[in-house]
């Protein structure tokens, strides 16, 4: 029988920390975690259009400000946060145009994949249970992984394969972390996970005509942003998830459907390729884990 939100045990004394989750697969993940008697801190880059959001959520919801294009953003949010038990790397860019961070680093590489390893880096010692980062089934559209010029210094900027390189670094990420707890022979766990396909915001901001039009389209393929949510909800909650499987949808080209254990592109699954872009990670942000 294919897992649903309903199976999630009581999370009251649990917290969740939620990037991005002022709209979208993160809002719809804070909602049923604060059904379930989570607390949930929202990590959210203008605090004040996520506040109404939070209010109108039951439960014991708050809202931080925490921009991931700005590493001192980045570093004040984890300075000011205790232990709690789950965070979920959830806010993403998709296909914008050229621009970079308040680092200098390519936007959605910048954003969707530095931020979050330096936000985990800086907050792993407090994660009491797991970490759960999204990645996407566009990670499948880059034919490799530039590990030499990740920042868009000597190639023509691509925003779909900028796009895909970001959601390939953060199944890369999701892998190398849990293989580094194994190693360290930690209890915590790291989860790697696709929602699908699915009508959210990430297709109405990409600033060229096929924001009018994609999100219907996107309708007709994939299945709703709750539903959507399930892998990350199922990743956060359940106990005994095994994390070396990259769960996800796995029905109409894995656009939609149960959560499932899902295959993932050959340099993915690279453990040299892992290494390199972790070291490469902690070169550009300047910030190393310990474990």
């Amino acid at each position: 029988m294919a897992w649903k939100p309903t199976d999630i045990a009581d999370q009251s004394g649990r917290t969740f920390v939620i990037t991005g989750a002022n709209g979208g697969l993160g809002a719809e993940t804070t909602k049923v975690l604060a059904s379930k008697g989570a607390t949930v801190i929202m990590a959210c880059r203008n605090a004040s259009k996520a506040q109404p959001i939070a209010d109108a959520i039951p439960g014991d919801v708050r809202v931080a400000a925490l921009d991931l294009a700005d590493l001192a953003s980045v570093r004040e949010f984890a300075s000011q946060q205790g232990e709690f038990d789950v965070l979920i790397n959830n806010a993403g860019l998709m296909n914008i145009p050229f621009s970079r961070t308040a680092d200098g680093f390519e936007t959605q590489f910048g954003v969707n994949h530095l931020g979050h390893f330096a936000l985990t880096a800086l907050l792993l010692d407090r994660v009491r249970d797991r970490v759960v980062s999204i990645a996407s089934i566009a990670h499948k559209q880059t034919p490799k992984l530039w590990i030499d010029d990740l920042n868009y210094e000597n190639r023509r900027y691509q925003r779909n394969l900028a796009y895909a390189q970001a959601k390939l670094a953060n199944l890369m990420f999701g892998r190398e972390l849990q293989r580094r707890l194994t190693e360290a022979a930690s209890t915590k766990k790291s989860y790697a996970v696709h929602p699908g396909v699915s009508a959210t915001d990430l297709f109405a901001r990409t600033e060229t005509p096929l924001d009018k039009i994609s999100k219907p389209f996107i309708k007709l393929i994939g299945h709703a942003p709750h539903k959507a949510a399930h892998s990350t909800l199922f990743a956060a909650t359940e106990p005994d998830a095994d994390p070396t499987v990259y769960w996800g949808p796995n029905r109409l080209m894995q656009s939609q459907g149960p959560v499932e254990a899902c295959p993932s592109s050959k340099i993915s699954r690279d453990p040299e390729l892992q290494r390199r872009l972790w070291e490469e990670s902690e070169r550009m942000t300047g910030i190393s884990f310990k474990f």
